[in-house]
């Protein structure tokens, strides 16, 4: 009896972005503190006398790779689309700004979407194609998400 098993990691990191052509608040230069959910599907794991005896795959690993391919590269910047040209140069003549320049507006979709396309081939080739990203859910505030499936 070795079913299929979701598990999921949270992280959190924090963020600026504007959305250039909204009609609201979105507008306006402002940041968010994002939290992102990570949902592998796979088997668990039976290595007896090894670590990962019992798991699909340690939390700690999954930690890890996203902080790599999307934490440390996200957190504490400024998400800004490459069309929004003023913001982009603008940003430019701050020395030393972490600045991420997307080719797509930062709303949370497409930041979920960027992300889960980041992730999912990672996933795929460290651990032999056994994993799979079925889920990426990503926070933009307590009340609103993001989630891309597989």
């Amino acid at each position: 009896m070795n079913k299929k098993i979701e598990i999921t990691r949270k992280l959190e990191f924090d963020a600026g972005h504007r959305i250039p052509h909204h009609d609201g608040h979105c507008r306006h230069i402002h940041g968010h503190r994002y939290v992102i959910e990570v949902t592998l599907m796979g088997n668990v794991l039976n290595h007896q006398g090894h670590g990962d005896d019992g798991m699909v795959l340690d939390f700690g690993d999954i930690k890890k790779i996203t902080n790599e391919a999307i934490v440390q590269q996200w957190d504490h910047a400024f998400l800004v689309a490459k069309e929004d040209v003023a913001l982009v140069n603008f940003l430019a003549t701050i020395p030393g700004h972490k600045t991420v320049v997307l080719n797509s507006i930062p709303t949370v979709e497409n930041l979920a979407q960027k992300a889960f396309a980041t992730l999912d081939p990672i996933f795929k080739d460290r651990f032999g194609g056994r994993l799979n990203l079925s889920r990426l859910r990503l926070y933009e505030t307590p009340n609103c998400w993001a989630d891309v499936h597989a």
